[in-house]
């Protein structure tokens, strides 16, 4: 297979499986994530690429593991700061994760690792970038496996648009709110985007950006669990249970490091 098929086969899959993700039932996501990194992983292999250009090498493995470790406790590090702090802790209060700590446990350990993160970087950091770098280098394979991971996120982003009240609008400035949240969005995960793609590169292995993918959201659903179990009768918490309307954000979608920044924004506005 040539590289040129191989990318339109990559880039198939990647829209296929965006539209699945939010029409499917979520339930079989951590099914069908897995299914899709295998199938591209045989696109890659099926394009000539051996198992190191896929950032799956044996002898990277053990570099790779310990530099997502790393930013993984740095991660855990910044949320438990972000708790702490009055201020930044209503930034973690997701309804979504209202989760009592088997739920919470599963969510994280279980359906953010199979449902998204192994997929999300078996096709960006490993074939597509695998791809790229090969034929065109790391610059390049870093520039546009970013710049499709953002745009990856147009469909969360329009999801977060329509359930959160402070964005949603049907006037002008309703739908200009939309846009900004939806570029703002395509802009946070561009610039993840090739974070994960320069931990890949300097690591040579996957298990680096995805150890920093998983922390950035796993341990966001662990922490957002933790505030609302720790704070059951805030007063943010009585208002949400009489009005029926959240106060905080609900795109699972959303990383809890942009709602923090969100946060702070509305905060001195």
């Amino acid at each position: 297979m040539t590289t040129t098929g191989a990318l339109a086969v990559v880039l198939l899959v990647l829209a296929a499986t965006s539209v699945w993700v939010h029409l499917g039932p979520g339930r079989v996501h951590v099914v069908t994530g897995p299914l899709a990194a295998v199938l591209l992983l045989l696109v890659g292999r099926m394009a000539g690429l051996t198992w190191p250009q896929l950032g799956l090498g044996r002898q990277e493995l053990q570099r790779g593991a310990l530099v997502g470790l790393s930013a993984a406790g740095v991660v855990a590090i910044v949320y438990a700061v972000a708790v702490a702090i009055p201020f930044t802790r209503g930034a973690f209060r997701d309804t979504r994760y209202r989760l009592g700590p088997g739920a919470a446990l599963y969510t994280s350990l279980v359906a953010i690792p199979l449902g998204t993160v192994v997929f999300e970087e078996v096709a960006f950091r490993g074939v597509l970038w695998g791809l790229l770098a090969r034929d065109f280098g790391a610059l390049a394979a870093t520039a546009a496996s970013a710049c499709l991971f953002g745009l990856w996120h147009v469909l969360p982003a329009m999801d977060l648009a329509r359930a959160n009240t402070s964005v949603q609008g049907r006037t002008a400035a309703g739908r200009r709110r939309v846009a900004i949240t939806v570029l703002a969005t395509v802009v946070f995960t561009t610039v993840a985007g090739i974070v994960f793609a320069e931990l890949r590169r300097r690591s040579g292995s996957l298990a680096a950006p995805i150890g920093l993918h998983w922390a950035t959201n796993g341990l966001g659903v662990l922490a957002a669990a933790g505030v609302w179990a720790a704070s059951p009768g805030d007063r943010r918490d009585r208002a949400d249970r009489r009005t029926g309307s959240p106060s905080g954000p609900v795109s699972a979608s959303q990383p809890t490091w942009r709602r923090v920044v969100r946060r702070g924004r509305s905060g001195r506005s």
